[in-house]
């Protein structure tokens, strides 16, 4: 059976992106401060964790809006990995780059876990990401792991994670917390 597991960086107050997210900001006005603990020179245990998390994700699934910054690239954001980009429109199949990496899906986050699922092979993990996909996976109870990246950053305005969930009851188990400088990874399982 497939594992589905989220993993994001997220400030200290809950944003997943800075404020002014757009095409040409697609972290938000200063928001690649998320990102920091991935720059070199990388902390042992974050290199770990991350090498550790690459390996086991077999399929990914993501928003339009996370596409569009790769879009025109050869790969995704775990290589050749496949990446199914949930979406109302998808582009015309002329304009992407890495057709052989980036498939789209028009009729919903269960449908895109089906064919994530099946494209996984041999890895066990689906990995959602984004803010979008990982709500839309939590309202329909597909989601296994929850992996939050804490960066002791302060961004005040942006994207958070776990808005309009305001009526949905996820209990959480922690598992694993790994601190380093730059980042604190903690790792939930979803209590089903």
């Amino acid at each position: 059976m497939t594992y589905i597991a989220s993993a994001i960086s997220m400030s200290l107050d809950g944003f997943v992106t800075a404020a002014g997210n757009d095409r040409a900001h697609p972290l938000g006005v200063d928001g690649e401060r998320l990102f920091r603990w991935l720059m070199p020179p990388m902390a042992e245990s974050d290199s770990v964790f991350l090498e550790s998390a690459i390996a086991r994700c077999g399929a990914l699934i993501m928003g339009r809006r996370s596409y569009d910054t790769f879009e025109g690239s050869d790969t995704g954001p775990v290589g050749k990995v496949p990446v199914f980009v949930l979406t109302h429109n998808p582009p015309p199949p002329e304009t992407v780059a890495a057709p052989d990496v980036f498939r789209f899906v028009t009729d919903g986050i269960e449908s895109a876990v089906a064919q994530a699922s099946k494209a996984a092979g041999d890895h066990n993990v689906v990995a959602l990401h984004g803010a979008t996909p990982v709500r839309q996976a939590l309202r329909a109870g597909l989601v296994d792991e929850i992996t939050v990246h804490v960066v002791p950053v302060l961004l005040g305005a942006g994207t958070r994670l776990f808005d309009h969930l305001a009526d949905l009851r996820v209990e959480l188990e922690r598992f694993q917390v790994i601190e380093s400088p730059e980042v604190t990874h903690l790792r939930f399982r979803v209590v089903k």
